[in-house]
């Protein structure tokens, strides 16, 4: 993008607020602060963000239901923060919608990579990829990150996106859980494999009117998944 990205920090910790900001605006991003889940609803929706850094644990409106009315109308790549490292809710919040998971204490830089790894894989499609899968009547545009179905757009997360489309490109070759998750969440997610089952899970009822003569994603038992299509 000629601009820079935009990203917003909804976090309740003043301290913690002004590093990540001054680790993102060294890595030349443009930085706006909440110091909690209203406010940070309310920036949300006057300005438009390329990434949100929410923290889990908010006086007030929580990260997890920020997170989800967030997700109700928007895609906006969301790295989750918080000092609980707990698999509940890890998994929660992944299922809710966010795109990323970091425990505190963290190392600033470290998010900077995260933020930037994740605008990467959100913004910048790879220009050897086809630009468009189609089978029956499902289309998923890569370059426009858009899924239609007969002609009408479906919404999906980024994370749902992201699992699709990659299923799409390796149509008919058996996919694990193990590598779904460290090529769409780009890092191992030990442990946490139902995060994969339960987006899979809301891709199917998203997916419910596409032909399924033509495509369908099917479990492979003890294993993971794969996309199989009519040749």
């Amino acid at each position: 993008m000629e601009q820079p990205f935009r990203v917003l920090i909804i976090e309740d910790e003043a301290k913690m607020r002004k590093l990540l900001r001054k680790f993102l605006e060294q890595a030349n991003y443009l930085v706006d602060e909440a110091a909690n889940g209203w406010e940070g609803l309310e920036q949300f929706r006057r300005e438009r963000y390329h990434l949100v850094i929410l923290d889990l644990m908010l006086p007030g409106l929580d990260g997890m239901e920020v997170c989800r009315r967030i997700r109700e109308k928007h895609r906006t790549p969301i790295i989750m923060l918080t000092a609980r490292g707990e698999e509940v809710d890890r998994v929660l919040g992944l299922e809710l919608g966010a795109d990323d998971y970091v425990t505190k204490p963290l190392s600033p830089r470290e998010l900077v990579a995260r933020v930037r790894a994740l605008l990467r894989r959100s913004f910048y499609p790879r220009e050897e990829e086809p630009e468009v899968f189609r089978r029956g009547n499902l289309v998923v545009d890569f370059a426009a990150r858009k899924v239609t179905i007969a002609g009408r757009e479906i919404h999906l997360t980024t994370k749902e996106f992201d699992l699709l489309a990659y299923l799409c490109r390796h149509a008919g070759k058996v996919c694990s859980r193990h590598e779904l998750l460290n090529s769409i969440w780009g890092y191992d997610f030990y442990g946490v494999g139902r995060t994969v089952d339960s987006h899979i899970r809301n891709l199917r009822e998203k997916l419910a009117a596409v032909d399924g003569e033509e495509f369908s994603i099917v479990t492979v038992w003890g294993i993971g998944y794969k996309v199989e299509v009519k040749p």
